[in-house]
């Protein structure tokens, strides 16, 4: 019989991809592997990929260690590693305080726990190949591991290091090989995807990333994500509004607008640049879909920072928008200079008043598409409706569209032409016009 290993994963895509990393290795080495499978705590060897992020992702890593802990203390599973980014900041710490634990690794070193668990279980190389966790249509692709960028409340460079970009000729590898298992979709990402290539020769080449990327035989998608402001590169523009299978999205991370912030977070760029660099994507790219990320509650925030951050959000009208609260972070430069000062409670009438404006902003943005024909990728079947996704949605975070499964049969993976039928906040309805 397999010895068993269950395998949670917190936080990011980017933890996701190298738990399908360690899953392969696993299986590799003889393991029947289940991934966040709550209901069935009864494998032998638990592993928890943890997130140290923020402070939420923090609590939540550590009480799902402490879950699991318990579980062991019941004698329901024999053994609890830990890896991942909590794990490579606080290891000291928590080797002292959680004894239970048999080995923590961190966020690089965790390939060697297959081969330290037993001499039996012989370390396997498999490079970039994975067991996918996603469905089999699409993956996440990581390009990079760390962060140059030095943003005032950011502990991911403190527990990444800097900036590491892949080699590009491995990456195509890897993806012409999830081509060949299947998968269609590609979610490119890293901690800043338009700094690609610096760290190699000074130069970034996102763009030449991608275009390649585009012309291999299989990828339908391309979607992109966590683009910086500063230093932009305008060339990538071109290649996702000439490439057909780039879909015309980008996930540009913008945390503030009011000048005051920006130079607070140390986010080097300007309320004046950032709008300019919209409005040119916007104009290079006709339709595309932008998505941000924006904080409230940042030290020194006062009510006409804020009040500038809803007007600039009135006026942007991002299609895809998420929000967070400040949340201090040991180590950064706003713990260590600034007050945390404004008021919990006054945060989050910040984040309700940021999150009702952009509510109605989605809602007007889903129904503009009433009436139009997208292509629609098919992710899942529920309930009576088969449930898929247009170019400008990426996976879990976005807005689906519903399409009747009492219209006949469609394949999981497949793309189809769906006409737009009706319209929710956060959900579109169709029907398939071509099969």
């Amino acid at each position: 019989m397999k010895k068993r290993v269950d395998i949670f994963t917190l936080g990011c895509s980017k933890n996701l991809v190298d738990t399908e990393l360690l899953m392969k290795q696993f299986e590799l080495a003889g393991y029947e592997c289940s991934h966040d499978n709550h209901d069935v705590k009864r494998g032998d060897i638990v592993v928890v990929n943890t997130c140290g992020f923020i402070g939420d992702a923090k609590e939540e890593s550590i009480q799902t260690i402490m879950d699991f802990v318990q579980l062991k203390k019941e004698g329901r599973i024999k053994k609890i590693f830990v890896m991942g980014c909590l794990s490579e900041r606080y290891r000291k710490e928590l080797e002292t305080e959680v004894p239970e634990v048999d080995k923590f690794y961190g966020k690089f070193d965790w390939k060697s726990l297959v081969g330290d668990l037993s001499e039996e279980a012989k370390p396997c190389y498999c490079g970039y190949q994975r067991s996918l966790i996603t469905p089999s249509h699409y993956a996440y692709l990581k390009i990079a591991e760390g962060c140059d960028r030095h943003c005032a409340y950011c502990a991911i460079p403190l527990i990444t290091g800097k900036h590491i970009s892949r080699p590009m000729n491995e990456i195509l590898e890897e993806v012409r090989w999830l081509v060949s298992i299947g998968v269609k979709e590609f979610q490119v990402m890293e901690q800043e995807l338009t700094y690609y290539g610096v760290d190699i020769d000074g130069h970034r080449h996102i763009a030449e990333l991608i275009s390649k990327m585009s012309d291999i035989p299989g990828v339908e998608w391309i979607r992109l994500h966590y683009a910086y402001p500063n230093q932009f590169p305008l060339e990538l523009l071109d290649v996702i509004r000439e490439k057909s299978n780039v879909c015309h999205y980008l996930d540009l991370a913008i945390q503030h607008i009011s000048d005051n912030m920006l130079e607070r977070m140390h986010r080097n760029v300007t309320k004046e640049e950032t709008i300019r660099l919209i409005r040119t994507i916007r104009e290079r790219v006709p339709e595309i879909c932008l998505r941000t990320t924006l904080m409230v509650g940042f030290p020194g925030e006062t009510d006409a920072d804020f009040q500038e951050l809803l007007d600039f959000v009135k006026e942007t009208r991002f299609e895809r928008m998420g929000a967070f609260i400040y949340s201090e972070e040991e180590g950064t430069y706003s713990a260590l200079h600034y007050k945390d000062d404004v008021p919990d409670d006054v945060k989050q009438a910040r984040l309700n008043a940021l999150m009702r404006l952009q509510q109605g902003i989605s809602a007007e943005f889903e129904a503009s598409q009433i009436g139009k024909i997208h292509k629609v990728v098919i992710d899942y079947e529920e309930g009576d409706y088969y449930v898929g996704r247009t170019q400008y949605s990426s996976p879990e975070v976005d807005t689906e569209v519903l399409i009747p499964s009492s219209e006949g049969r469609l394949e999981i993976g497949n793309f189809y032409d769906v006409l737009i039928t009706d319209a929710e906040e956060f959900d579109l309805y169709g029907k398939v016009v071509t099969k």
